[in-house]
C-alpha cells in the first residue's frame, strides 16, 4: 500500500510518532473497562464454572492478580471452592467402582443419568518430548466416567466406539461429560464428550453391561 504524499517527505521521527499514536489509540479502544471485565468475567465463569484463574487472566489480558481482585469484588469463589460446592449439591454415591479408581475428579453425578469429570493434565500424563498428553490418559477419564454413571454395583465395557478431535497438552483442564442414552436388559449406552475450554478433544461411545436387575425397567 503506497504512502500518503506527506508521508513520504515527512522526517522519519514524524512517522514514528504518527504510528506510535495509532497503535496506543488502538489499544486504548480495545481495552475494557473495568465494569465491562467484571460483566464478562460473570458470564464466563458462569458458562464455563471450571476456568482457571490463569485461564481468565489470558483471556481478559490483564495479571492472575487482577482476576483475583475482580473475583473477590463480585464474591465469586476460587475454582476448589466452586468444585465443592457443586459436587456437594450435585454428586449421587458411585456404586459400580471405588471412587478412588475413577480418573479425574467427578464433580457432578446422577445415576443412570448424568455425570461430569474433570482431569488437570500433569507432566505425568504426557510425552516428555512434546508435552502431549497420552491418550489413554483421556480414553480412561472417559471409560471411568461411562462405569461410575451406572447405578448398579457390576458395570463392565461392552464396547467402545471413540474418536480424538485434537491433542491434549500439559497444564490443560479436561472436562468430560457423560450421558445416558439408552438402556436395555443388560445394556447401557453412555455417550461421553470431553472438552478443553469449551473447544471438543475426545468422543466416544460405551455400551456398558450390567446386571439386568437393577436396570430402570426390571427395579
Amino acid at each position: 500500500m503506497a504512502l500518503p504524499a506527506f508521508l513520504r517527505t515527512a522526517p522519519l521521527l514524524t512517522i514514528f510518532l504518527i504510528y506510535e499514536t495509532f497503535v496506543w489509540k488502538k489499544e486504548k479502544t480495545m481495552k475494557k473497562s473495568k465494569k465491562e471485565r467484571q460483566e464478562l468475567l460473570k458470564e464466563t465463569i458462569k458458562s464455563t464454572p471450571f476456568i482457571t484463574d490463569e485461564e481468565l487472566a489470558e483471556k481478559f489480558s490483564v495479571s492472575v492478580q487482577t482476576i483475583r481482585l475482580d473475583r473477590l469484588e463480585l464474591s465469586i469463589p476460587e475454582l476448589r471452592e466452586r468444585i465443592k460446592s457443586v459436587a456437594e449439591t450435585k454428586l449421587d454415591d458411585v456404586k459400580a467402582l471405588p471412587l478412588e479408581e475413577v480418573i479425574g475428579e467427578i464433580i457432578d453425578l446422577q445415576l443412570d443419568e448424568s455425570a461430569i469429570s474433570i482431569l488437570d493434565i500433569k507432566e505425568e500424563h504426557v510425552f516428555s518430548r512434546n508435552k502431549i498428553a497420552r491418550g489413554h490418559h483421556v480414553f480412561a477419564q472417559a471409560n471411568s466416567l461411562a462405569v461410575a454413571i451406572i447405578n448398579d454395583e457390576l458395570a463392565l465395557t461392552a464396547k467402545a466406539n471413540i474418536r480424538f478431535s485434537r491433542p491434549v497438552r500439559v497444564g490443560e483442564r479436561v472436562v468430560a461429560k457423560a450421558k445416558v442414552k439408552e438402556t436395555s436388559q443388560e445394556r447401557t449406552i453412555v455417550e461421553v464428550n470431553s472438552y478443553v475450554e469449551n473447544e471438543p478433544v475426545f468422543k466416544g461411545e460405551f455400551t456398558m453391561y450390567r446386571s439386568a436387575q437393577d436396570t430402570k425397567e426390571g427395579s
